[in-house]
């Protein structure tokens, strides 16, 4: 439960700079492009640690990387609350990224070490449901935080959580057994190339990147603006409506990975979500004056496919060796959390190349126009991800190793 808490908590950090884009904007100074680069910055470091991370998780256990990844997180979010640049925002941010990374790898080690195989998607999409439950706290809850105090303040806060949670990990999460340690030490780097040399590695990978998008830049960074844009809701409105799609991520998680463990099979469900997701977001952005329940239905329907994206880690871990489990779930998860770091800049670039110029209290206002032109990369990525799923080889929920 703690490693599905350092989850949700990660999830907080993920997507809160999207309820304070105009802070953001305004007190460093800066248009889209920068913005998406500071909000970015979280998934540069955590995309590019993760192989590195299921390495270390294999080899040394998730207890000691999980409790002293989540206090340099803290430590983090107290240099990112007082920096007074967006240099060392952006440092302090990409170590925020950096830190978080050892949580959705080291929960699903944990998950793999204690439970059985057969309910393994079903928990984590049960982790994912944890996320998606810290995405919600970390929209309209905390705009609630930094409205009643200021931005800096609200990760403060943020910061002394981290605190409390590093030492519930330390001291609550069972050490690993001896014959588990020593069998880590014997398959280290063996694992790197077989994982990178596997096609159905990257085929999982591009699904997560596909899938995960839309929550990751949309939902996490743009889907409030846009919302402001195109609608005309203020910031606490927006974020209750984006918070529909991580409704629907934390709805769909579970149910997608108990469904794919009942049918013993993961390849339709990662087509049929695909599919949904697809469909709900491309409405969603191009048909316009939409009611406010429609919205919600939309949002809710998109989160659903979306989540399927756990049974990526199902379907990895099933066509790599056991040994390179966490390694395998950290390869597929950079492709997922790099989906971030692709698009949330590559969206705030798009809006800045259809800007017309108008200014709004001396921030950038971009119109819905340029936002449809700037989004459909995220229509791009589902589509890739629909292909990718297609050419998925079926593992039957059993491992091919064994």
């Amino acid at each position: 439960m703690l490693g599905m808490l350092f989850f949700g908590y990660a999830f907080v950090q993920r997507v809160s700079p999207s309820v304070v884009t105009e802070e953001l904007m305004r007190d460093f100074g800066v248009g889209a492009t920068s913005l998406g680069i500071l909000s970015g910055a979280y998934f540069y470091t955590y995309a590019a640690i993760q192989l590195p991370v299921g390495l270390l998780t294999d080899r040394f256990g998730p207890r000691k990387l999980m409790s002293i990844a989540v206090v340099v997180c803290a430590l983090s979010s107290i240099g990112f609350a007082t920096s007074d640049n967006l240099i060392v925002a952006s440092l302090y941010r990409a170590l925020i990224g950096a830190a978080v990374a050892f949580g959705f790898v080291g929960t699903l080690s944990i998950l793999a070490q204690f439970f059985r195989p057969v309910n393994f998607a079903m928990l984590a999409g049960l982790v994912q449901s944890i996320g998606m439950i810290g995405a919600i706290a970390g929209q309209a809850p905390l705009r609630l935080l930094v409205e009643h105090s200021s931005w800096q303040e609200a990760f403060l806060w943020l910061a002394a959580v981290g605190f409390l949670l590093g030492i519930l990990l330390y001291t609550v999460v069972p050490r690993r057994s001896n014959v588990e340690i020593q069998q880590a030490k014997t398959n280290i780097w063996v694992s790197l190339s077989e994982v990178a040399a596997n096609p159905q590695t990257w085929l999982c990978a591009l699904i997560g990147f596909g899938l995960a998008a839309p929550m990751l830049s949309f939902a996490g960074l743009w889907g409030i603006p846009w919302l402001e844009a195109a609608y005309g809701f203020d910031k606490k409105q927006a974020a209750g409506m984006v918070a529909w799609l991580f409704i629907g991520w934390a709805v769909g998680s579970p149910l997608a990975g108990f469904v794919s463990d009942r049918m013993g099979r993961r390849k339709p469900v990662l087509i049929i979500g695909s599919i949904m997701s697809l469909s709900a977001f491309a409405i969603l952005v191009y048909l316009e004056n939409l009611s406010p329940l429609i919205l919600s239905v939309l949002f809710t329907i998109s989160g659903v496919g979306g989540s399927v994206m756990a049974v990526i880690f199902s379907s990895v871990r099933e066509s790599n060796s056991p040994v390179s489990s966490a390694a395998a779930m950290g390869f597929a998860n950079m492709f997922v959390v790099g989906s971030g770091a692709v698009m949330q800049p590559l969206i705030g670039w798009l809006l800045e190349k259809n800007w017309d110029g108008r200014l709004e209290n001396g921030v950038p206002y971009y119109s819905p126009d340029a936002y449809s032109a700037a989004l459909f990369a995220l229509v791009a990525g589902l589509m890739i991800a629909l292909t990718s799923s297609t050419f998925l080889k079926e593992t039957h929920c059993k491992n091919r190793f064994l």
